[in-house]
């Protein structure tokens, strides 16, 4: 049965909406490969259950985009060290971040989010390819999105990845998951009992510490483009969902 609906603007009716239109906050939110596998090789079911159980309370409140790392499968850096091709190693390292795209799509998806993942390889039969605009349009219908296989190019790290993907979908923040530290000290908190947690920081102050929040390329990308940054720990509990909230936990990072 046909509604009385106005029909579209055929000017804007394929437009996708900003994340100020919807009403909604947008983020990327980066998780290393290590936190998949719970400190070993492979992906660890448990670990990646509550992972996917804590971005569940967020989803429909939050426009949600996720990178993953491949690092409990594949490091391309490490691998090239020990005698291999970088470049077939990076490709390596990339096949390892789908891998963990596709075990996390299939827990959001058993806590009851839908799920899509995008990769920059093309593999239609695991992965839809990587379209900035669908991205958009699947958070808009409240769905989350997984970008996997990093920039599909050779020697880019899945931090200049999550930056790069947070400023073309639009993202009001990109949120940084670590393990075993919950934001940015003044120096090594396992090393110097003294060191002191940093509740703000700017990419200029972080450049010129040398503290590396995340990559060279990707810190001078978010700071070019006036991206924030929040780096938090995993451990606290909810500590994911209250991230995706915008609470304010960790270290925040701006120009």
């Amino acid at each position: 049965m046909e509604t009385n609906r106005a029909p579209e603007d055929p000017k804007t009716a394929h437009v996708p909406q900003t994340s100020e239109d919807t009403g909604r906050r947008r983020v990327l939110l980066k998780l290393s490969g290590e936190v998949f596998g719970g400190g070993k090789v492979g992906v660890d079911p448990e670990t990646v259950r509550g992972i996917a159980e804590q971005i569940a309370v967020a989803a429909d409140r939050v426009e949600i985009a996720i990178v993953v790392g491949g690092g409990n499968f594949f490091r391309g850096a490490e691998l090239s060290e020990n005698g291999m091709d970088r470049r077939r190693a990076d490709y390596m390292g990339m096949l390892g971040t789908v891998m963990n795209c596709l075990a996390l799509q299939d827990f959001l998806i058993q806590a009851g989010v839908s799920t899509r993942v995008q990769s920059a390889i093309h593999m239609e039969q695991v992965a839809e390819s990587y379209i900035p605009l669908r991205a958009i349009r699947h958070m808009q219908k409240g769905r989350v999105v997984v970008f996997g296989a990093g920039t599909g190019l050779p020697y880019f790290s899945t931090d200049t990845v999550a930056a790069q993907r947070a400023l073309e979908i639009g993202a009001d923040e990109v949120l940084m998951a670590k393990s075993g530290v919950d934001g940015v000290y003044t120096a090594d908190p396992k090393k110097d009992p003294s060191a002191e947690l940093l509740t703000h920081l700017t990419y200029d102050e972080a450049l010129l510490r040398n503290i590396r929040v995340m990559d060279l390329t990707a810190m001078t990308m978010c700071k070019d483009n006036d991206l924030d940054m929040r780096v938090f720990g995993m451990e606290g509990p909810g500590n994911v969902t209250r991230a995706l909230l915008g609470e304010r936990i960790g270290t925040t990072v701006t120009v």
